[in-house]
């Protein structure tokens, strides 16, 4: 006899992780509609294989203030955005992921009145942001969905990743950012944001583009 158990009944610890296999894209759009928008949880799967995470509290702080700190320097540089926050982005069979944090910049314009995210209508994400992942999978599921550049926060240091012909390479230039040192600028910014607070740093680096 086969037991079913709602998935909302189960518990995941935060800062722990769940991970199925062999499941279909139909079982995944199911889990979806099961757990509804407003979940705890984030997704993410990958040819058949589903994890589902619980975050801690202190995973959500740093993308969110690296995030802020993005929005900052394209404020100051007069450049527009679109934060699509942890949106759930879809290449039905294949892959489907939540980001911690992603923003359109480059194709800002085109996203304006997007209520729905459907990847055969609108891009990708520009930038798609991740603290604090443990996934191997992860740049796969974004190779699968073509972000042009994911940002790993991991240990108080910053990692970037370009995607080119399908894989991602690590750079030490952002091609959001080429004139900045991303990965020394980031990680010092998020420490002080947490250590002297997140609206005094942003006003200092905002005064620094002044």
């Amino acid at each position: 006899m086969t037991v079913t158990i709602p998935l909302k009944s189960i518990q995941i610890t935060p800062g722990s992780s769940v991970l199925i296999d062999n499941l279909t894209w139909q079982d995944f759009e199911n889990i979806l509609n099961e757990l509804g928008e407003q979940r705890r949880v984030r997704l993410t799967y990958f040819q058949g294989n589903l994890e589902i995470m619980s975050p801690l509290a202190i995973h959500e702080r740093p993308h969110r203030i690296i995030a802020d700190i993005v929005k900052t320097i394209l404020e100051a540089q007069g450049r527009d955005w679109e934060d699509f926050g942890s949106t759930t982005f879809k290449i039905p069979e294949i892959a489907g992921v939540e980001p911690d944090t992603c923003l359109y910049i480059d194709n800002a314009i085109q996203m304006q009145g997007c209520t729905q995210m459907d990847l055969e209508i609108y891009p990708p994400p520009d930038l798609a942001i991740e603290s604090d992942v443990t996934s191997l999978t992860t740049l796969e599921v974004y190779a699968a969905i073509r972000v042009p550049e994911v940002w790993i926060y991991r240990q108080q240091k910053l990692k970037i990743y370009v995607h080119d012909n399908g894989n991602y390479q690590e750079k030490s230039i952002s091609p959001i950012f080429p004139n900045l040192s991303i990965p020394i600028l980031i990680p010092q910014l998020v420490q002080q944001a947490i250590s002297q607070g997140t609206s005094k740093t942003l006003r200092t680096l905002r005064n620094n583009f002044n």
